[in-house]
């Protein structure tokens, strides 16, 4: 056990809060009882350390970092640890990828329910299904889900401006020209959002620039290989055969996928099939669109497949990505990252809310496709500032 508290002590004082996400921010650290799910790569882990640091530095016998899928819990029970630690005095134990760990739902269930004292903080994969475990946490857990950076956060993170507001769709919508002629007083949009679009989603950016592509791809191998084995029913033998379907969808995304001829190509049955594209989803791998109100069930086609973020078009794809395909992938990741539901549209490209259309394109994209549609934007790549129901691509960005 000393082990452990020697390993979070170390990391606590390796890690830096020169950069914070938004997220942190929006916990309310006060509940007893806090899961912050995510996709890998997202940094659920620096989120983690940092409040540590931030607020508990030096109280090392009060707050602990642990990760499940260190040895020790091999051979020990986290709720055993959690006795011993509130022995010691411990108040706040922050358990990492709780996903890794067998039975972690109920165990953590019983530390919360006996140990009323504890507060337990714990990240795990996007992949978990919190209905589905052995123990409901549902009625004690407040839930939060970390996503990948936005633009905004982006551009705080590379020193373009200390703090950048976030705005709502319909604040965007009603005065994108305005806001737009305000950013571009201080900074060129263009000049970093195709630097963005390339690798700018995830954190770990800041670390290496010149790799980052390659950990990408070697991080959507690991959710492929090593988080999926979480989820019941998943075949490892597979593991080769999703890898080649993520690398057809990189080359054609988006696309209105024929499951049979997709099944037939990779060598997976059809419901197979299915179920892994909706385990793709959930590992934010892949995103799936449907029509509004047509079943979201694992067993449904889905209308059309995005990758998840515009950075895996680059990891993934053999040679330049698909512009077209990049942009709506960027735009449907804002939309849905900052809560917003987004179907397909009857005409145009998205259907949000349930009230606006939205098409997707270049700079000189037209607005014939929703002339006749009420509520609808021409959403255009290449433009700092639009116009009327013209709006730069970039701003959608800022929604979170």
């Amino acid at each position: 056990m000393e082990r452990l508290f020697a390993k979070s002590a170390f990391l606590v004082e390796d890690i830096t809060t020169e950069h914070v996400r938004g997220l942190y921010g929006q916990i309310d650290w006060k509940d007893r009882l806090i899961g912050i799910l995510g996709a890998r790569g997202t940094g659920k882990t620096t989120l983690l350390l940092q409040r540590l640091k931030m607020d508990y530095d030096g109280s090392y016998e009060k707050a602990i970092y642990i990760s499940m899928d260190d040895i020790y819990f091999s051979t020990h029970t986290l709720v055993d640890f959690a006795e011993m630690f509130r022995q010691k005095g411990g108040k706040i134990l922050f358990i990492d990828e709780v996903h890794k760990y067998l039975h972690w739902s109920r165990e953590i269930k019983n530390i919360y329910d006996t140990y009323k004292d504890l507060q337990l903080i714990f990240t795990g994969s996007s992949i978990i299904d919190i209905h589905k475990q052995e123990a409901d946490l549902s009625r004690r857990a407040i839930f939060y889900e970390l996503q990948g950076l936005s633009f905004r956060e982006y551009l705080q993170f590379i020193g373009v401006a200390e703090k950048l507001p976030r705005y709502s769709l319909d604040e965007l919508l009603d005065n994108h020209m305005k806001i737009a002629l305000h950013f571009t007083k201080s900074f060129l949009p263009l000049q970093y959002f195709e630097a963005y679009l390339g690798a700018g989603y995830y954190p770990f950016f800041l670390e290496n620039t010149n790799t980052y592509l390659i950990r990408l791809e070697q991080v959507a191998r690991l959710i492929v290989e090593t988080e999926l084995r979480y989820v019941d029913g998943f075949d490892v033998g597979n593991t080769s055969k999703i890898m080649s379907l993520l690398a057809i969808m990189a080359e054609q995304v988006p696309f209105k996928p024929n499951i049979s001829k997709l099944s037939e190509k990779i060598g997976l049955s059809r419901n197979t099939l299915l179920q892994y594209l909706h385990y793709l989803s959930k590992a934010k791998l892949i995103s799936l669109l449907e029509m509004l109100g047509h079943s979201v069930s694992i067993l449904q086609k889905p209308e059309k497949i995005y990758l998840e973020n515009p950075n895996l078009h680059y990891a993934l794809a053999n040679g330049q990505p698909n512009i077209g395909a990049q942009r709506e992938s960027f735009f449907l990741n804002q939309l849905r990252n900052a809560g917003y539901l987004v179907s397909l549209a009857p005409k145009g490209d998205f259907f949000v809310e349930e009230q606006y259309t939205f098409e997707i394109g270049g700079k000189g994209k037209k607005t014939t496709q929703i002339k006749d549609v009420d509520k609808g934007f021409v959403v255009a790549d290449d433009m700092e500032v639009g116009a009327h129901n013209k709006i730069p691509l970039w701003l959608f960005g800022f929604l979170y």
